[in-house]
């Protein structure tokens, strides 16, 4: 029998030629047998034999690929049906198990996963990414038909939300019923499986969206599985006692329990081996790790569950070096991305809240005297552990445009969410985002300006590509700058920024990027905030003198055409060999309202002597 990495225990519906082999976890079954269309659904024709652990198997033949099976369980006078733990598929019409044959042949190579610093992500939701023609909701086939706008765009990774099976015809996908198949109305395993493999012959990764801070709540079998349970709790996958409760119900796995610890541990290789997934992305971590999601607090922390994540996390690096897990806790907690060998939980990267919240606060704040400099500031250069690139940054995120928050052009001007002020505010945040340290992200549909909020049963209004096509192309030009296409903004993949210049009177913040600095490296960035045009000029500092050409400026018509095109005549200054922000040199730019401008050079001449500010000394603070 095939030993894998994502199931060395071999658990779940295995086929063989003319046979399937079974095997279930249930510990406190009586006895168990399967039941399915290769029996008549008759339980005499297939007992399972009792294994030592809890443990029933046996070899069924004529069970083969592509039926649908159950395990029915006896506990004493209870008997009941549940579908397989491990199941692999889910049939659409009767969300019963089926027997699933890993046959799919890959067409691309492995993993496509760039370094880090140079990952542009864009999070997507199958159902509503790219709709059916019949407005059922979108298949992977209709996301596999939008790669190559995306990789126009310049994305090299998608985050897709979870596509596991889920209770109802629409869903968001943090309501999985069952952890191993893939929603069969997506198009299943072999659906997802062409979508990595037309990705990666894109070019593009793949970051999948996993949850295992609950399961269910809805038509969940785990729950109860073999019947035993305590206090009226979940049962054997589950917590049963206080610790099971969440915001999602009292459905939180027991990560104390070794059989679930592996359980959980072989989903997370199942997409990693079997699927060819570039990452994952771990939804809610907070509530692994703390019974209600408190920050450092020990009275309701889950030891279990951190020592979990540091499992995981060990077994993702040593078994697939290079990908990349990413968690989702919000808490600004540095020991998340710390290494497990210093007691971290050896996550990659987190999302960052640090950015999100005060950058999307000072563009929807409707009058320019309340925004705050000092804030942005803040936010374009935290970090984790000294380290930018274990940061998350965006937006717009699916948790940011629901419950209650909406996307920013509707935050910005709920009654014209197309207008002016939404257009120029909306795109100077993303600017931020994709010109900061720290690995970008962008939401569905927010390149082309897509308003509301976000809900699992409307789907991204196409036709504003089209109405908007001006606002796209500022995002790809942004995305290609941050990818140093042009090969003259190296410095936005580095890991350094420092914040030059912090004007709260004027709403203006300028910051240095750089890798190793100088020509074609150095990247200065200066965004405005404030309705107000600096026509005539505004002085900012430069870390060099010689011609700086602006790269960029988000108020070119050609982005929309109401828009001002105040801009430096011929695009370029000279700088001024007058100290200005802690440097030697300064030049005068015209400045947009709302606008934000990158500048760098192509050539640099020698300072006539030390630069204020160097690599050594700006370092990441």
């Amino acid at each position: 029998m095939k030993t894998t990495i994502h199931n060395p225990r071999q658990l779940g519906a295995l086929p063989r030629e003319g046979s399937t082999h079974f095997r279930v976890w249930a510990p406190h079954a009586t006895s168990v047998a399967v039941v399915g269309e290769f029996n008549d659904w008759n339980p005499e024709a297939a007992p399972l034999q009792s294994e030592e652990g809890g443990m029933w198997a046996g070899e069924i033949k004529g069970a083969v690929a592509g039926q649908q099976y159950q395990f029915e369980i006896t506990n004493g006078d209870q008997r009941f049906r549940k579908n397989d733990a491990y199941a692999r598929e889910i049939h659409p019409e009767t969300a019963l198990s089926v027997i699933y044959a890993d046959t799919y042949e890959w067409k691309s190579p492995g993993r496509v996963l760039p370094n880090w610093n140079e990952l542009v992500l864009y999070e997507l939701h199958v159902g509503t990414f790219a709709p059916s023609p019949n407005g059922s909701p979108g298949r992977f086939e209709q996301v596999i038909g939008r790669l190559p706008y995306l990789k126009n765009l310049g994305i090299n990774a998608i985050e897709i939300m979870p596509p596991m099976a889920f209770p109802s015809e629409r869903s968001w996908g943090y309501s999985l019923t069952d952890p191993f198949a893939v929603e069969p109305s997506y198009g299943g395993p072999d659906g997802l499986k062409a979508l990595v493999d037309a990705a990666h012959a894109q070019g593009i990764s793949i970051i999948l969206d996993v949850v295992y801070n609950h399961f269910g709540p809805d038509n969940l079998d785990l729950w109860q599985y073999d019947g035993w349970n305590e206090n009226n709790k979940g049962g054997i996958y589950f917590y049963n006692d206080h610790r099971a409760w969440t915001p999602w119900g009292e459905n939180r796995p027991d990560y104390g329990r070794s059989e679930v610890r592996q359980y959980i541990r072989d989903n997370v290789m199942l997409w990693l081996e079997e699927f060819h997934m570039d990452g994952l992305r771990f939804d809610s971590t907070l509530f692994i790790r703390n019974t209600h999601g408190d920050n450092n607090s020990p009275e309701t922390d889950i030891p279990e569950g951190w020592s979990l994540m540091q499992w995981l996390n060990e077994e993702i690096q040593h078994n697939f070096p290079g990908a990349l897990s990413i968690g989702e806790d919000l808490m600004q907690n540095p020991w998340l991305t710390k290494p497990t060998a210093e007691g971290g939980a050896g996550f990659g990267a987190q999302w960052d809240s640090a950015f999100v919240h005060p950058v999307r606060r000072n563009v929807v704040t409707i009058e320019d005297r309340d925004r705050s400099m000092a804030e942005i500031a803040s936010a374009l250069q935290f970090r984790y552990n000294e380290d930018p690139i274990q940061r998350i940054i965006y937006s717009e995120s699916h948790d940011e445009v629901a419950n209650g928050k909406a996307r920013i052009p509707q935050e910005i001007d709920p009654n014209d969410t197309q207008g002016y002020f939404a257009r120029k505010r909306s795109t100077l945040a993303a600017g931020l985002a994709l010109t900061t340290a720290g690995i970008p992200m962008l939401f569905e549909g927010q390149e082309f300006l897509e308003d509301g909020w976000f809900r699992d049963d409307k789907s991204v209004d196409w036709t504003k590509l089209r109405t908007f096509r001006g606002i796209n192309r500022l995002y790809r030009d942004l995305i290609h700058l941050r990818l140093n296409r042009f090969g003259n903004t190296r410095g936005l993949t580095g890991p350094w920024t420092h914040v030059s210049h912090v004007n709260d009177h004027d709403k203006v913040i300028a910051f240095r990027r750089w890798l190793d600095g100088g020509a074609k490296d150095d990247v200065i960035v200066l965004a405005s905030f404030t309705h107000q045009a600096f026509t005539d000029g505004y002085r900012i500092g430069l870390p060099s003198g010689g011609r700086w050409t602006i790269r960029f400026n988000s108020d070119w018509k050609g982005y929309s055409p109401d828009f001002d095109d105040v801009s430096t005549p011929d695009g370029e200054i000279e700088a001024e060999n007058e100290a200005y922000d802690g440097f030697n040199f300064s030049g005068k730019v015209a400045l947009p309202a709302y606008g934000l401008l990158i500048l760098s050079q192509e050539e640099n001449p020698e300072p006539p002597g030390e630069k204020v500010v160097d690599p050594q000394e700006a370092a990441p603070s």
